[in-house]
């Protein structure tokens, strides 16, 4: 995993992939439902360094993590009869002598190679290697990741609605109805070829950042399709929804707890077995 590991080799804590599973479906040979989540644990951009005021709440980088977690324990929690696995990366992003370098060149899971441009744009390495291995080991009927990736997502979207970019249709709109459901809504971001061509790099497979600031979050998730196989995905941007510096309606102010009321809602409409008195 080596552009999950590279993303790590800057800090004296190491890295972490943890799987979790739910096996409550009747049928035990069921192929799961996968959810992979962004565990950047604190991402001060690495030798590409934050602002100070960027850097302020990279505390929550991990949410994408976090909204696994809670998916899982709640899943649990009500005996779901259905099988899930999670997966997170758990990363610390920091500067140091051992840190990656802008210009580095890494060989993910896959066998692909990355060069590495931008030691902030973190996130899509840890999840390359963490949607790889998902598809890789569990055969899953479907991957959903969740990252807070990009900034242009919150441009784009504000703190209302998680930007999702998906290559199925079908999971796209049941999403969106469970969104809607638990007020906490998805907006579809195109998600064509045309965009892929940015990511093209001239010593590795691909480049790990666009060439300009144009739809940055679109080339992100183009990025992160090059490791889910043909797999049904669906890549959730919550950098936006994922903390609030206000108390809202479901929320304190602080971590809002967005994404395992929607993910909950999703699986219990769509993909339980048969519901059991």
């Amino acid at each position: 995993m080596g552009s999950l590991l590279g993303v790590a080799q800057g800090s004296i804590i190491d890295p972490r992939l943890v799987i979790m599973e739910w096996n409550g479906a009747l049928d035990k040979n069921t192929p799961p439902l996968a959810f992979i989540g962004k565990g950047v644990t604190f991402d001060s951009g690495g030798l590409s360094l934050k602002s100070a005021d960027g850097m302020m709440s990279m505390k929550y980088d991990m949410g994408g993590a976090g909204i696994v977690a809670g998916l899982l324990k709640s899943l649990a929690l009500r005996k779901a009869p259905v099988r899930v696995v999670g997966v997170v990366g758990l990363v610390e992003n920091m500067p140091s002598g051992s840190a990656q370098r802008p210009g580095d060149v890494v060989t993910s899971m896959s066998g692909q190679t990355i060069e590495v441009l931008n030691t902030d744009a973190e996130g899509r390495l840890v999840l390359a290697d963490a949607l790889w291995y998902t598809q890789d080991r569990f055969k899953p009927k479907f991957m959903i990741d969740l990252a807070t990736l990009t900034g242009a997502i919150v441009v784009a979207l504000g703190e209302e609605f998680a930007g999702l970019f998906s290559n199925s249709d079908l999971l796209s709109e049941q999403l969106m109805e469970a969104g809607a459901q638990v007020d906490e809504k998805v907006w579809r971001f195109p998600f064509h070829k045309n965009f892929d061509a940015q990511m093209k790099s001239t010593i590795a497979d691909m480049q790990n950042i666009g060439g300009g600031r144009e739809a940055g979050s679109i080339t992100a998730a183009m990025f992160l399709q090059r490791f889910v196989n043909n797999v049904p995905w669906v890549h959730l941007d919550v950098a936006g929804v994922v903390w609030a510096n206000k108390q809202r309606a479901l929320s304190q102010k602080g971590a809002t707890g967005y994404g395992v009321r929607l993910l909950n809602q999703f699986i219990s409409d769509f993909y339980e077995d048969p519901k059991h008195s």
